[in-house]
């Protein structure tokens, strides 16, 4: 049997607050949403500000980081490559702002956001994710 760390409780608190300062420090307005390595919702927040569009977009994004193991932009390359097939698949945003968490090499989640340009999104999730791997 293999063993591979999963999100707890506080984890998922220390990397939404993180990613959600990074935001209000740049003046963005983001939606936040984070996932488990299944793709089950373990936190959604949308900030004061944020189109209520943004919640959808945050929650496509991110299950598709978890589910795919990878960012969600790889699969918006993918489409603007000519790959169409790609738009058929439910439940996924294939847009920038979906990225995994990876720890001890094993995905063990992500984190999905939007309410800004989509490398502004992406930036917000790697500030949330950085609070948990950059801590030891």
């Amino acid at each position: 049997m293999r063993t591979k760390p999963a999100l707890t409780s506080d984890d998922v608190k220390k990397m939404a607050a993180a990613a959600e300062s990074f935001a209000a420090a740049n003046q963005w307005a983001v939606t936040v949403a984070i996932f488990d390595d299944g793709a089950h919702l373990l936190h959604l927040h949308r900030m004061d500000g944020a189109a209520p569009s943004t919640v959808e977009m945050a929650i496509g994004k991110g299950r598709t980081a978890a589910l795919g193991r990878r960012e969600s932009k790889v699969y918006e390359d993918i489409v603007l490559q000519g790959r169409l097939s790609f738009l058929s698949v439910p439940l996924v945003g294939l847009v920038e702002g979906g990225v995994p968490i990876v720890v001890e090499g094993e995905t063990i989640g992500s984190i999905g956001v939007s309410g800004v340009k989509s490398e502004q999104d992406a930036a917000v999730a790697r500030a949330g994710i950085a609070a948990l791997t950059d801590a030891g």
